[in-house]
């Protein structure tokens, strides 16, 4: 029997055709095998801390050297991968404004998988706004096809439910299946200002990976999302924190709002750099926050997702200015 996705129609015509228990044995062996099939594939090294490059006018010249830093792009990409870059373009917004990715950043990004031999790089994002115009004001679209990218709007047809065998508030969900099907996920959100989570950068944006009623994530959100990311689990996270959305998140800021911090951050670990995210938004607001007032990053260290405490891993940080 080949392994087939089955509706209950289907189900019960074949066990009508070929008995109870010769249809349902290897249908639980196709549900497991589909099961198994989505999970992220592509091991990379994992950074012992973090790497920032700060100070730089120029955003590609602060991915660049955070990257090398962090011990090169070949570290992480392998010739012949086909590698998923996700930014945030959830908004009709323009760079200036700074509610989406800096597209330079995502440009960069993808030109250094092209130097390291990746087969294809593709990217995109699911909206909140409508999403030819989100990418088209974004500059995404622009860069990503200029740096060599496949750049288009995510299929409904791609999206599976998928497993959450780690789940508290949420054991299962809609997600887009070529992120498990990639060689490489790699996380660039932007730091930014959130109405309703505080803050959102690296964990929230994996939200625009999902389908389903995103809405409903908002009740029990903190746990919902930590849910999720015990799914999705990006091989590496580059944060844009060049121009960061200080107030009237995601996407109402003025340009009174936007501070232009130039930062980039770059890690493995999730949690890590969600932490100094927070630590980066704290001193520029001049905030006394830190990574445990936000709760989905305190549920997601207790849930082993990563670190949240930065003293105890090194931040090798690079001065440009």
């Amino acid at each position: 029997m080949s392994c087939q996705h089955y509706n209950r129609r289907q189900f019960l015509k074949q066990a009508v055709v070929t008995g109870l228990s010769a249809t349902v044995l290897p249908w639980i062996d196709c549900i497991k095998t589909q099961t198994k099939e989505m999970q992220m594939k592509g091991s990379v090294p994992t950074i012992t801390g973090l790497a920032i490059a700060r100070g730089a006018d120029d955003p590609t010249l602060l991915v660049r050297e955070a990257i090398k830093a962090a011990g090169g792009i070949q570290k992480f990409i392998s010739k012949g991968d086909i590698v998923i870059i996700k930014p945030n373009i959830g908004w009709s917004r323009t760079p200036e404004q700074a509610a989406n990715t800096n597209p330079e950043i995502v440009e960069t990004v993808i030109e250094l998988c092209m130097e390291a031999g990746a087969k294809k790089v593709k990217v995109f994002d699911l909206p909140c706004n409508p999403t030819p115009r989100a990418y088209r004001m974004s500059g995404i679209e622009t860069t990503a096809k200029k740096a060599g990218a496949d750049i288009y709007f995510m299929d409904d047809r791609k999206f599976r439910d998928i497993t959450i065998p780690m789940g508290e508030a949420v054991k299962s969900w809609r997600m887009y299946t070529e992120i498990f099907e990639a060689d490489k996920l790699i996380n660039i959100p932007i730091l930014k200002h959130h109405s309703m989570a505080r803050l959102t950068m690296g964990m929230k944006n994996n939200m625009g990976l999902i389908g389903g009623n995103r809405e409903s994530i908002h009740t029990q959100f903190d746990q919902k999302l930590v849910d999720l990311c015990t799914v999705i689990k990006p091989h590496l996270t580059i944060m844009d924190a060049y121009r960061v959305l200080t107030a009237n998140g995601p996407n109402s800021g003025t340009p009174d709002d936007v501070v232009l911090a130039k930062h980039v951050i770059v890690g493995t670990d999730p949690i890590a750099v969600d932490s100094y995210g927070v630590q980066l938004f704290g001193t520029i607001t001049n905030q006394p926050l830190t990574a445990h007032d936000i709760e989905y990053i305190r549920l997601g260290n207790l849930a082993g997702l990563g670190e949240i405490d930065l003293s105890k891993i090194s931040v090798n940080e690079i001065d440009l200015s």
